[in-house]
């Protein structure tokens, strides 16, 4: 799977089935924290939202950002993988 970061749109992007799935961030407090992850329903099931968060926060670790979410699925997704989670800041 192919996943693109569009720097203008502060997204991490990916297509699969003619379908885009994406998620959002913003940069806040020398954190990356995800907003929002879309999955459109006809390609759900695929790990394509694991995939996508991985790159995002892959890429906030590479450029000395703290991983954060103020999205319920990457809040789970943080939960879910510790090797991110002493290197997490909370936006709540």
């Amino acid at each position: 799977m192919e996943i693109i970061h569009d720097l203008s749109r502060k997204q991490f992007q990916t297509v699969a089935d003619g379908k885009t799935a994406y998620v959002s961030y913003d940069l806040v407090d020398g954190c990356l924290n995800i907003e929002h992850t879309i999955v459109p329903r006809e390609i759900e099931g695929r790990g394509i939202a694991a995939a996508l968060e991985k790159a995002a926060y892959d890429y906030a670790l590479d450029h000395d950002l703290l991983p954060a979410a103020t999205c319920r699925y990457a809040t789970v997704w943080l939960d879910r993988n510790p090797q991110y989670k002493n290197k997490v800041s909370s936006m709540k």
